[in-house]
Protein backbone atom coordinates (compact mmCIF):
# COMPACT_ATOMS: atom_id res chain seq x y z
CA UNK A 1 0.00 0.00 0.00
CA UNK A 2 1.08 3.35 -1.28
CA UNK A 3 1.99 6.02 1.70
CA UNK A 4 -1.43 7.75 2.94
CA UNK A 5 -0.07 10.85 3.54
CA UNK A 6 1.95 11.28 0.22
CA UNK A 7 -1.50 10.57 -1.65
CA UNK A 8 -3.26 13.31 0.22
CA UNK A 9 -0.73 15.77 -0.07
CA UNK A 10 -0.66 14.57 -4.37
CA UNK A 11 -4.41 15.51 -4.29
CA UNK A 12 -3.57 18.77 -2.45
CA UNK A 13 -1.27 19.55 -5.01
CA UNK A 14 -3.28 18.43 -8.08
CA UNK A 15 -6.63 19.98 -6.88
CA UNK A 16 -5.18 23.69 -6.42
CA UNK A 17 -2.89 23.57 -9.63
CA UNK A 18 -4.83 21.56 -12.34
CA UNK A 19 -8.50 21.20 -11.18
CA UNK A 20 -9.11 17.56 -11.98
CA UNK A 21 -11.87 15.12 -10.29
CA UNK A 22 -15.64 14.99 -10.40
CA UNK A 23 -17.38 17.40 -12.41
CA UNK A 24 -19.25 19.02 -9.48
CA UNK A 25 -16.06 19.45 -7.62
CA UNK A 26 -14.28 20.80 -10.48
CA UNK A 27 -17.09 23.78 -10.77
CA UNK A 28 -17.10 24.57 -7.11
CA UNK A 29 -13.22 24.92 -6.91
CA UNK A 30 -13.50 27.17 -10.61
CA UNK A 31 -15.96 29.25 -8.46
CA UNK A 32 -14.11 29.49 -5.25
CA UNK A 33 -11.19 30.33 -7.78
CA UNK A 34 -13.03 33.40 -8.99
CA UNK A 35 -13.72 34.80 -6.21
CA UNK A 36 -10.25 34.66 -4.70
CA UNK A 37 -7.39 36.10 -6.12
CA UNK A 38 -4.00 34.19 -5.85
CA UNK A 39 -5.29 31.62 -3.98
CA UNK A 40 -2.54 29.39 -2.03
CA UNK A 41 -3.25 26.46 -0.17
CA UNK A 42 -0.22 25.57 2.42
CA UNK A 43 -0.94 22.21 4.19
CA UNK A 44 0.28 23.12 7.53
CA UNK A 45 0.34 19.39 8.57
CA UNK A 46 -1.15 15.71 7.97
CA UNK A 47 -1.52 12.80 10.18
CA UNK A 48 -2.74 9.36 9.34
CA UNK A 49 -3.89 6.12 11.29
CA UNK A 50 -1.52 3.08 11.85
CA UNK A 51 -3.43 1.35 8.63
CA UNK A 52 -2.99 4.37 6.67
CA UNK A 53 -7.01 4.25 5.83
CA UNK A 54 -7.20 7.53 7.44
CA UNK A 55 -5.58 10.88 6.96
CA UNK A 56 -6.53 14.02 8.72
CA UNK A 57 -4.79 17.44 6.85
CA UNK A 58 -4.72 20.93 8.73
CA UNK A 59 -4.46 23.70 6.11
CA UNK A 60 -3.97 27.90 5.40
CA UNK A 61 -5.77 29.62 2.17
CA UNK A 62 -4.82 32.60 1.71
CA UNK A 63 -5.29 35.46 -1.16
CA UNK A 64 -7.23 38.17 -2.42
CA UNK A 65 -10.89 38.54 -1.76
CA UNK A 66 -12.75 39.24 -5.26
CA UNK A 67 -15.88 38.18 -3.84
CA UNK A 68 -15.60 35.56 -1.41
CA UNK A 69 -18.87 34.64 -0.05
CA UNK A 70 -20.98 37.24 -1.31
CA UNK A 71 -18.89 40.19 -0.44
CA UNK A 72 -17.83 43.18 -2.36
CA UNK A 73 -14.67 42.41 -4.53
CA UNK A 74 -12.22 44.49 -2.11
CA UNK A 75 -8.79 42.62 -2.65
CA UNK A 76 -8.90 42.56 1.23
CA UNK A 77 -6.41 39.82 2.50
CA UNK A 78 -8.30 36.48 2.60
CA UNK A 79 -6.43 33.69 5.44
CA UNK A 80 -8.83 31.29 6.44
CA UNK A 81 -7.63 27.67 7.83
CA UNK A 82 -9.59 24.04 7.74
CA UNK A 83 -9.10 20.98 8.67
CA UNK A 84 -10.02 17.72 5.92
CA UNK A 85 -10.33 14.34 7.15
CA UNK A 86 -9.76 11.52 4.20
CA UNK A 87 -10.67 7.40 3.75
CA UNK A 88 -7.97 6.24 1.37
CA UNK A 89 -8.48 2.98 0.07
CA UNK A 90 -5.91 -0.03 -0.23
CA UNK A 91 -5.17 0.44 -3.63
CA UNK A 92 -4.17 4.31 -3.07
CA UNK A 93 -7.72 6.38 -4.59
CA UNK A 94 -9.37 8.99 -1.99
CA UNK A 95 -12.56 7.40 -0.55
CA UNK A 96 -14.16 10.19 1.28
CA UNK A 97 -13.10 13.55 2.50
CA UNK A 98 -14.61 16.11 4.95
CA UNK A 99 -13.86 19.55 5.37
CA UNK A 100 -14.42 22.23 7.94
CA UNK A 101 -12.93 25.50 7.38
CA UNK A 102 -13.25 28.70 9.29
CA UNK A 103 -15.62 30.34 6.64
CA UNK A 104 -17.74 32.15 8.85
CA UNK A 105 -15.05 33.89 10.62
CA UNK A 106 -13.82 34.78 7.08
CA UNK A 107 -16.75 36.39 6.25
CA UNK A 108 -17.70 38.16 9.37
CA UNK A 109 -14.06 39.52 8.93
CA UNK A 110 -14.63 41.06 5.44
CA UNK A 111 -17.81 42.43 6.28
CA UNK A 112 -17.03 44.58 9.67
CA UNK A 113 -17.36 47.86 10.16
CA UNK A 114 -13.96 49.61 10.25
Amino acid sequence: MSDSVEIVHAFWEQCWKTITGRENFKAWIAGLLEKINDLHLEVIETFQNAEGSRVASRWLLTGKNNGFAGTAPDQQDIRMTGTAVWAVREDGKLLSNHVERAALEQFRRLTRST
